[in-house]
């Protein structure tokens, strides 16, 4: 269950919720590849160089069982950050509700926003010309009296910014 799911209080609504955009998963996912590709490369050269040893001749190098311990610590290695990258995008969280606006962000330490709707001055929305293309922005929630809150790489933020607007305007 979601943080925004856990943290509603009594007759609050879900309205709308979104998350980072696929896009932060980019340079994890090309780092894994290339850790993997290289963990795969030294991990077939260790193989191969173990069945083609002739018996008694002198290796150089660290050796096949080097070889291979290297290539899994590169394909764990690959793994780990793909994972991480995944985690990382999964544990930001941003809701609208009947009564709030709820933003949780972080994976070990956490920053939570919860903002009542009467209290929303202003939701700003900036996309770059990628982000439009790919439904991708910043989004700015800026609290009466308060400083704005920037939060990047936002899935959907001119469909957040709507829901916002909607629910402001039935109260």
């Amino acid at each position: 269950m979601s943080y925004v799911e856990n943290n509603l209080v009594a007759g609050e609504t879900l309205r709308y919720q979104t998350r980072h955009h696929w896009i932060v998963l980019l340079v994890p996912l090309l780092v894994s590849l290339l850790l993997g590709v290289l963990g795969l490369g030294l991990l077939v050269e260790s193989i191969t160089s173990k069945a083609g040893r002739s018996p008694g001749s002198a290796g150089t190098g660290i050796g096949a069982g080097g070889m291979a311990i290297v290539a899994l610590i590169l394909l764990l290695a690959a793994a780990g950050t793909l994972a991480y990258g995944i985690a990382k995008r999964n544990a930001t969280e941003m809701a609208v509700t009947t009564k709030r606006v709820l933003i949780k962000t972080g994976l070990a330490s956490r920053r939570t926003l919860d903002l009542m709707l009467s209290r929303v001055e202003s939701i700003g929305v900036e996309e770059t010309v990628a982000g439009r293309m790919l439904g991708y922005g910043t989004v700015i929630v800026r609290g009466t009296g308060g400083t704005p809150e920037a939060f990047v790489l936002i899935a959907h933020p001119q469909e957040f910014r709507r829901a916002v607007q909607e629910q402001t305007g039935r109260e």
